[in-house]
């Protein structure tokens, strides 16, 4: 490698850490083939539910270089969203990522800062910045970059640090030094995550049935009912689900996160079950009009609190 490309590697490793991200890997854009072969499987089982969009732009999917013509290495970053704070004991229970304003609003911006920078110390580089919301493999790229492991649970888990992590992808046409992934995962023998999961969507063989899985229901699932047959299965979890990361060993490594953006807004801590269902439509779209919680919509959050409400009366 040239010390050219040395030389740029250390610039994008120095500039995603003045810009607040905790870890940043790299590696070369090409064709995952494996994982290709994966989400085609995992897609004709039909586990990816009603989220139709799974099935779109396949190709970019697993080519970067056709998502991004010109496309030479792939940086992944890793920020903390890991809560200092938890919620009241009554209320219902929402993810942590979800506490804080949306982190798509937030790291999407932070991306369009680290390619500023990078071209004011390089000179012109081209490239995309993507955070959860393009045909990108994330937790693939992260692998690959030497960031940690795909755990059973389906969580990219970072040796020192756990899975409580945004995966934000920066595609450009710089050529880079690449890191090597980690010789092999961790999770050993353990079983905690499939064992936790109440609705049994964590398969064996790091499978994950996301049509199974209680954020798919909160959050993805549009129906104006959640089926029958999960009723009980909640755990009081309203929106999201924490369950297979709480009971991972690895986030015994969990500190909490210094991005002031992801600070819990107060509501969600402190809102009890009666003042969740006091709340009408127009103080949620006030109070959460930068939050993740904006995606299930008011309808979607009512829908949800009934469901679970319905769980506490029967267990």
């Amino acid at each position: 490698m040239s010390t050219f490309s040395q030389k740029n590697t250390q610039i994008v490793k120095q500039t995603a850490k003045q810009l607040g991200f905790d870890y940043c890997g790299i590696a070369k854009a090409e064709f995952l083939a494996d994982d290709a072969k994966k989400l085609e499987n995992w897609l004709k089982k039909g586990m990816h539910g009603k989220m139709q969009y799974m099935e779109n732009y396949f190709d970019l999917r697993t080519d970067p270089r056709k998502l991004f013509p010109g496309a030479k290495s792939v940086i992944t970053l890793l920020k903390n969203y890991f809560p200092a704070q938890q919620q009241n004991i009554d209320a219902p229970k929402i993810a942590r990522y979800a506490y804080g304003q949306d982190y798509h609003e937030v790291i999407k911006q932070q991306l369009n800062t680290f390619l500023n920078h990078l071209t004011s110390y390089i000179g012109h580089v081209a490239g995309r910045g993507f955070v959860d919301s393009a045909p990108v493999l994330e937790r693939a790229w992260a692998q690959k970059s030497g960031l940690g492991w795909i755990g059973k649970n389906g969580n990219l888990i970072h040796p020192k640090a756990g899975s409580f992590y945004f995966i934000a992808t920066l595609i450009t046409d710089l050529t880079l030094e690449y890191d090597n992934p980690l010789a092999k995962d961790y999770c050993g023998t353990c079983t905690r995550c499939i064992d936790a999961c109440p609705t049994q969507a964590i398969l064996p063989n790091k499978t994950i049935n996301g049509s199974q899985c209680i954020a798919y229901f909160t959050i993805e699932l549009k129906d104006l009912l959640i089926p029958d047959e999960q009723k009980g299965k909640f755990k009081n979890w309203m929106f999201g689900c924490d369950i297979c990361q709480e009971v991972c060993p690895w986030n015994r490594f969990s500190k909490p996160t210094n991005e002031p953006a992801f600070t819990p807004i107060p509501e969600i801590l402190e809102l009890s079950t009666k003042e969740w269902l006091q709340l009408n439509e127009e103080s949620f779209k006030k109070i959460f009009k930068h939050s993740p919680l904006k995606r299930s919509k008011f309808k979607g959050i009512q829908r949800n609190l009934k469901f679970i409400l319905h769980d506490e009366a029967i267990n």
